[in-house]
């Protein structure tokens, strides 16, 4: 990609017992930033992982990258909890969030990017677009609540994206920062939270269709999860009735 050598894109890997999958990922990752000219950093942070995935990030990444940081957190917290520590320690003038399944492979940031260079503050990834293309889908289950909670997420905090769940996002840095100094939210509907403030605080979003590959491997739980993330999206109000958003 033609992009100007002097940006500086950190990358965010939130992490929870992923030893069967982050080398790969981190591979991937090193393989794409090998052939770009500008610089960047890796962060991983790891949310209490029992398992090796401390470890095995740290071989590789040491041998292989050396703008890197492993940020661990003693006890599971979040995926929230975990994406606002990263983002807070990172350097970079342009910052993308990613999920350790890498379901959307890291060569889509190039389609991210072009919006954030176009002025936008925010470039999301969406499945939910008709030029997005689903290589694997959620079962019919998982995505019919997944449906039924973007209908929820658009009348109780924000209307007009279809795809606010989607784990890669892309961030200016002056915007990632003022929303996740603000975002309290530690568990998946921090992703609302987020997009929530980033509207609320007048940031421009571009909703992007990427490349999209179900992980078998899901840590959402349909019922204990569904359940936490509707009492969320009411946090998310009360939070902004009482001003914290502000």
């Amino acid at each position: 990609m033609n992009m100007d050598n002097k940006i500086f894109l950190s990358i965010v890997i939130p992490t929870y017992n992923e030893e069967n999958r982050i080398k790969s990922t981190l591979q991937s990752i090193l393989d794409y930033l090998n052939n770009e000219s500008y610089k960047s950093e890796i962060i991983v942070v790891d949310d209490g992982s029992t398992d090796r995935t401390i470890e095995i990030s740290k071989i590789l990444l040491k041998k292989h990258f050396k703008n890197y940081k492993i940020l661990p957190i003693k006890e599971n917290r979040g995926k929230g909890y975990c994406l606002r520590k990263g983002i807070l320690s990172s350097q970079g003038e342009i910052i993308l969030c990613t999920d350790a399944d890498l379901s959307t492979p890291i060569s889509d940031v190039e389609k991210l990017l072009k919006y954030i260079n176009a002025g936008y503050n925010i470039a999301i990834g969406s499945r939910g677009l008709k030029e997005s293309n689903i290589l694997l889908r959620q079962s019919w289950l998982r995505e019919t609540m997944g449906k039924f909670f973007n209908v929820l997420v658009q009348l109780i905090a924000i209307r007009g994206i279809k795809d606010t769940q989607c784990g890669f996002k892309c961030f200016k840095r002056k915007a990632a920062i003022d929303i996740f100094k603000k975002q309290f939210i530690n568990s998946f509907a921090f992703d609302v939270e987020v997009l929530f403030i980033a509207r609320k605080r007048g940031y421009s979003i571009k909703e992007v269709p990427v490349i999209w590959k179900n992980s078998p491997v899901s840590k959402v739980n349909l019922l204990r999860d569904s359940t936490k993330m509707f009492i969320d999206l009411i946090r998310i109000r009360f939070n902004d009735l009482f001003r914290k958003y502000n």
